[in-house]
Parts: structure tokens; sequence; C-alpha cells
């Protein structure tokens, strides 16, 4: 392999006029990162420990430096393209994953610092943390690439062999289509599993520690202080009688 065609982003594939990416390896991929977030977000939760989250963001910021870089040796990737590696590929533009690789590594370095280097949660981070989750989630269960969507507002050159084929696809199947009885449907799942959510962090008693670590989570500084504070008076008051 000679330098030009090493540094070449994506392969070429008879019938594409422009280099590509297998979309299943990268849906592999988000599923198998997907699945590391989750268990640190637990982790951090649960157990009061950031240890498994500060290896998995410094394996994730390396991981898509790597992506940016050229992805064929990503290990991810290449953990995607494992078990995927029976199934027929599905070619994808590079340019556009490329593009959206590059958001995830701008949000991964910083998060890396704030966790690894200088640990200082807050509900920056935390949000963050959430919106790096949410992408992989919609990559790995939907095949939405949100960073793919964003290239084509930013970028003369529309992207062409996006997931799902959305990029050629101006007109839907009857089966893809909402009736009104299904749209109203839709409506209402939405709005419930909006309310409950939003419910079960705000608005339930702090009867579980899953609770308690949440609603700490979304603290400032400022506030996690005033708390303990508050606490350090309430116990000394209770000594005092």
């Amino acid at each position: 392999m000679n330098i030009k065609e090493f540094f070449g982003y994506g392969e070429k594939v008879p019938g594409y006029e422009v280099r590509v990416l297998n979309e299943r390896e990268a849906r592999a991929a988000a599923a198998i990162l997907f699945v590391g977030a989750f268990i640190g977000l637990t982790n951090g939760v649960m157990l009061g420990t950031a240890i498994f989250s500060e290896y998995f963001v410094t394996f994730f910021a390396i991981d898509f430096t790597i992506r940016v870089i050229q992805p064929r040796y990503s290990p991810s990737l290449l953990l995607g393209r494992f078990f995927v590696r029976h199934q027929k590929p599905e070619y994808v533009g590079a340019a556009q994953k490329r593009f959206a690789w590059v958001l995830g590594m701008i949000l991964a370095w910083p998060m890396f610092y704030y966790l690894v280097i200088d640990f200082q949660p807050n509900p920056i981070k935390v949000l963050v943390c959430l919106i790096c989750m949410a992408l992989l989630f919609f990559e790995s269960a939907f095949s939405i690439c949100l960073g793919c969507k964003i290239f084509n507002l930013v970028k003369k050159e529309k992207a062409t062999h996006c997931p799902g084929g959305v990029c050629e696809m101006n007109i839907k199947e009857p089966i893809q289509r909402f009736n009104p009885i299904q749209k109203t449907i839709l409506i209402i799942t939405m709005v419930l599993i909006t309310y409950g959510t939003y419910a079960y962090i705000t608005k339930l008693p702090d009867r579980t520690q899953l609770v308690k670590k949440l609603k700490i989570m979304m603290m400032s500084n400022q506030q996690i202080q005033a708390l303990e504070d508050a606490k350090a008076d309430a116990e000394f008051e209770k000594d005092d009688f």
C-alpha cells in the first residue's frame, strides 16, 4: 500500500463514485461504545465511582481521533467489523461519516480532560455525556447519523450514499407513512415518555439511591457544597441537643 492510498479516507468500491465505509460495522461500533458509556454512567450513579468512565473516555477520545485520521485502524470499528463480518456490507459515503466523527472527537477530548486529567463533575459534563450516548444510540438502533445531517447543512456539496438511502430517497413507501390514528398514538407515546422521564428525575421523592445520585449529578459544585454545609449544620444542631 502506497502513502497516497494509506491516507485515502474510505475505501474504493466499484459502482460508487465516492469513497465509502461500511455502515454495518459503524453501527456495530456505535452499539459497543454505547454499552461502554452506559456502564460508565451507571457505575457513577449507583457505585459513586468514575474509574470505568475514565478508562472508557480515554478509549473513546483516542478511538474517534483514529477514525478521523484513518478509520480502517479504529479499534471500535474493527470490533464492529468482527461481529458483522458475515453480513453483506452497506456502503455509505465516507465524507459525511468523517464529519460526524469530527464532532464526536470535539466532544470527546474536553470530556477526557474534565474526567481524567482534572476531575470536575458538573451538570454540563453530564449533559455532554448524555448527548454522546444519544448520538451513539440513534446510530446503533435506528441508523440515524445526526452528524451526517449537519454535514448537509454546512457543506455546499450534498452527501451521497447516506445510511438507509435518506440522501437519495424523496418519496416514502406506504409502509413508512402514518395515518391519523398512528400519528395520535405516536404523539401520545412520546409525550408520556418525556413526562415520565422528567417526573422520575425531578418529582419523585428521594426514596432510591438512583434518584438521589441523579439529582446530585445535575447540581453545580456550589449547590453540592451548600447541600453538604446544610447537612453539617443539621448534624451540629442535632449534637447540641
